[in-house]
């Protein structure tokens, strides 16, 4: 095999990826021994020439890394290098309408900063890489910089390029299984991959499968420390304390004033009251332990899914210099399962149907004579006793394309790509807010329960299918009061995306160093969401949790691109420098035109050290959901800092897309280099430096904050631009807190990287180690970095790595990997007088994870154990993003290759 060199020079010490076993990465330098026609290229550059020194950092993930922890997606592949922060996953968003999907995100400055390619051209299923058939994938490119110069819109943070085995043939196949040490998460599932040429060779045709069923882990019985949170501890002061609950609810009902405070009473399960049973320390509305609840008490580890993937390409050389394509692939995606129990503090009438006289004597023996609160968790409504959540995400996507090379050494390519991604998501068991408050509020006429509506037939507004609804105790709400009173919404949207792109590269003359390269080309994009079907529930705003909206939308974009680069010095085996720069010009439909560029260069020193450097200016385009978001409307309090902090309840705000958004602008320096000493055959090291700032961050914030921006801006202007009515009296009447571009993102940090392979008796020994140190992270003024806790938004540990070595011969195959988290502070310390909790650090984490292959012709079996210590996480309320919360998972399976 050739490699060209751009794969070692243009990454942080390369490790590779042909023709392995899961066992261990291959070295630049080995797999360079090799020889075939084969030619590696990295993507860090549209500029792909054997020799060029890439200034752009870029790390490969070759076969041995996607095999490393038998991890079910390449999201979660890429959430155990230290560049990426575990944001979306099946565990991360275990509690979200979002539920199972899995995202990158590169530096921690969301998803959405992150472009995903696939053979360097976008694709719908870039927003869930649950899509890509990870049995077809050759290997994956990170590009750790700013790139937007070379591919567009969204590669603010870095560009995720996945490489597909596009000339794979003859038969792979493999089956799979796994559970965690608690017996729980068990995951199984099966791939199979077939691949041919024909027409002597002329022609190339593949088609994969893969099948994934997890059953998730819906309890949090047996793992410790996920259910902590802030306590103001009557001594200790404030703490970070395990199993906080509120006094607010109780499983059969909290007694509550009208203001929202316990009396101290509870219903039983069997309606009967009886003091609150608190917990070991009890302040303010908090209590730890004791029979009070918390709403994570109910929501999942991890979410279930079932997942289906199909992936066929065709390949025709229909002359030397013309090769035309074609691909097509299906996804579903779906999920079913309970995601967490309403919550609801209604009126409970001094004459409501079902007070018993014993109620009514000890609520009068307490001063309770009046109408009360009644605060609990709606946990047994009908046969799913709480909300459930069920979604089906299906992705169709075709693509056609054709590649050549002409003259002396010119290349040219060119496709067009269509997906439709079609959602349909159903949120069930929810309160129809009008006929659960008619419900409640229910008398004895003659001893038979009936809705106070329809007590008096004269009343204008009585309901004759109203359902009385007994909410005292627990599991007293009748099937026909379910029925009636709760309900489901359901959203069906498409998203499309169509793409198209040409380019051509070459090097037209040659400069006293060597030959100038240029790509040049253009890039075509329209994308579109409709709204399929919006329940009649949700369009009255009748659901007391999650009413869908319509999200209607699309825009357009043109672009043109060049990039080149040119060497200055090339003095063979003393130094070779060489400068590149690119630039593109995009045409929005929406927003109209905006230049994004990047310029840098790269010195070898002997052939030993690279040095290089790039400065990048690069953009991020809205979403549709960010332009067209449907408006909802609700009503808050605010603090009027234009009238000295007056207090105004009932303040109407409105919330939604904005069309008069404008792309976010980044600014990236690199600075960095590798070494590779020639007197250490085999080792690599390298080290990069990165600054990333964004302006114009498209975010939302509460109203409160919106309010205080304005009077910071322009204190003159009490409606801060027009977003503020006001009425005569000077009131705030509404206030538009639509998604805007407010916000001001910027991070440095270092990205390390060391590589060393060699022989081992009958076999070879490779080491890799990655590290990444973020020294801050401001989100809007705020460094986040060193904040590890969940509850934090953007929390990111200063420090993660991870270390691998494996052993690999014909027969056998182990790898130990080490990854490491850092600790931190749980939280960010609020500006005095408030404090931070006394407990408010969080110690770091160390993982040891193990691989084993054992080999008999074309089968291979193979077990792994990821977190082989089960160490547990830090305390946190519900999950955390930095940190393994599954404990010891086991997982094994066969593959066969042939």
């Amino acid at each position: 095999m050739r490699i060209n060199q751009s794969c070692w020079y243009a990454g942080t010490a390369l490790s590779m990826l042909v023709g392995m076993s899961p066992a261990y990465a291959q070295s630049a330098d080995a797999a360079a021994e090799a020889t075939s026609n084969d030619e590696i290229i990295v993507t860090g550059s549209r500029i792909q020439r054997s020799g060029f020194d890439a200034p752009t950092p870029t790390t490969v993930i070759g076969e041995a890394e996607l095999a490393l922890g038998n991890r079910p997606s390449i999201a979660q592949v890429l959430n155990d290098t230290p560049q990426f922060r575990p944001t979306s996953t099946p565990t991360t968003t275990a509690a979200g309408t979002n539920s199972g999907v899995s995202t990158p995100d590169m530096r921690g400055l969301g998803a959405v900063r992150t472009l995903t390619l696939m053979g360097g051209h976008r694709f719908t299923g870039s927003n869930d890489l649950n899509t890509v058939p990870k049995s077809l994938v050759k290997r994956i490119d990170v590009v750790t910089g700013g790139a937007s110069a070379a591919w567009g819109s969204g590669a603010v943070a870095g560009v995720v390029n996945i490489i597909l085995d596009d000339d794979f043939t003859g038969w792979r196949m493999g089956a799979q299984t796994g559970v965690s040490s608690r017996g729980d998460g068990a995951r199984y599932g099966a791939d199979i991959a077939w691949g041919t040429d024909f027409a002597d060779g002329r022609g190339h045709f593949m088609i994969a499968g893969d099948y994934m069923k997890d059953r998730g882990i819906l309890s949090r019985k047996g793992r410790p420390n996920l259910e902590a949170g802030l306590f103001d501890h009557p001594t200790e002061g404030l703490i970070i304390a395990k199993d906080p609950n509120s006094t607010q609810v109780y499983n059969g009902g909290s007694i509550l004033n009208g203001l929202g405070a316990p009396y101290g009473f509870v219903f039983n399960g069997d309606g009967n009251i009886v003091p609150f049973p608190l917990g070991s320390a009890t302040k303010g509305l908090t209590t730890v332990g004791g029979g009070g609840q918390n709403t994570f008490d109910y929501t999942a580890v991890s979410a279930p899914y079932e997942r289906i993937n199909t992936f066929a390409r065709a390949s025709f050389d229909v002359a030397d210099s013309l090769k035309v394509w074609a691909q097509f692939s299906f996804h579903r995606m779906t999920g079913n399962y309970n995601l967490y129990p309403e919550s609801a503090a209604v009126a409970i009438m001094p004459d409501n149907a079902f007070l018993t006289q014993a109620n009514r004597d000890q609520l009068a023996a307490a001063g309770i004579t009046g109408p009360f609160l009644l605060g609990r968790f709606l946990d047994d409504v009908g046969p799913d006793k709480m909300m459930k959540l069920n979604y089906n995400r299906r992705n169709l996507e075709g693509a056609i394309g054709l590649e050549g090379s002409f003259g002396d050494g010119w290349k040219y390519n060119a496709y067009y790509d269509h997906g439709e991604v079609r959602i349909s998501n159903r949120l069930n068991n929810q309160r129809i807010k009008a006929n659960f408050a008619n419900g409640v509020d229910s008398v004895l006429v003659g001893n038979t329960p009936t809705c106070r509506i329809n007590a008096d037939a004269n009343q204008a507004n009585n309901d004759p299918n109203c359902v009385p609804i007994n909410l005292l105790g627990n599991g007293n709400i009748s099937d026909e009061a379910a029925a009636w009173a709760f309900g489901g919404s359901h959203l069906i949207a498409t998203i499309k995306l169509d793409t198209a792109g040409a380019s051509l590269s070459g090097q037209p003359f040659a400069t006293w160093a060597g030959p100038v390269d240029i790509a040049i080309g253009t890039d075509l994009r329209w994308e579109e969401q409709v709204t399929n079907y919006v329940d009649p529930l949700s369009l009255a705003n009748a659901l007391g949790t999650l009413n869908s909206s319509r999200t209607n939308g699309g825009f357009n974009v043109k672009e043109a691109f060049a990039e080149v680069n040119v060497p200055l010095i090339n003095a063979e085996g003393v130094a070779r420098l060489e400068v590149n720069g690119a630039a593109r010009y995009s045409d929005y439909s929406t927003s109209g035109g905006i230049w994004s560029w990047k310029t840098g260069g790269t010195l070898r020193l002997v052939n030993d050290l690279l040095l290089r450097a790039v400065y990048s200016r690069d953009i991020r385009s809205p979403s549709i959901a960010e332009y067209f978001t449907g408006r909802s409307v609700g009503q808050g309090t605010v603090q009027d800092p234009f009238r000295n902090g007056a207090i105004q309840s009932n303040v109407t705000v409105y919330t939604g897309g904005n069309k008069n958004l404008t792309p976010e602008i980044s600014h990236t320096l690199t600075l960095g280099g590798s070494y590779s000493p020639h007197y250490i055959p085999g080792f690599r090291l390298s080290v990069d430096y990165y600054d990333i700032n964004i302006d114009n961050v498209i975010t939302t914030v509460p109203a409160q904050s919106l309010l205080l921006r304005c009077h910071a801006a322009n204190s003159a202007d009490p409606t801060c631009g027009g977003i503020i009515t006001r009425l005569p009296n000077g009131d705030i009447e509404l206030i538009q807190n639509t998604v805007r571009n407010l916000a001001n993102y910027n991070t440095q940090g270092l990205d390390i990287e060391a590589s060393y392979r060699t022989a081992l008796g009958n076999g070879n020994l490779t080491f890799r180690a990655l590290a990444n140190h973020v020294f801050q992270l401001e989100v809007d003024g705020v460094d986040v970095a060193g904040i590890v806790g969940g509850e934090t938004a953007f929390s990111t540990p200063k420090w993660r790595g991870s270390a691998t070595v494996a052993f690999d011969n014909a027969d056998f195959g182990a790898n130990v990997r080490v990854r490491y988290v850092d600790g931190g502070l749980y939280s960010v310390p609020p500006p005095a007088p408030a404090k931070a909790p006394a407990n408010n650090q969080n110690g770091s984490r160390t993982y040891v994870d193990l691989g084993l292959q054992f080999k008999a012709g074309q089968f291979t079996l193979f077990g792994n154990v990821n977190n082989l210590f089960d160490v547990d996480p830090p305390l946190t309320p519900f999950i955390t993003p930095n940190y393994d919360v599954i404990g010891r998972y086991v997982s094994g399976g066969v593959k066969l290759n042939f």
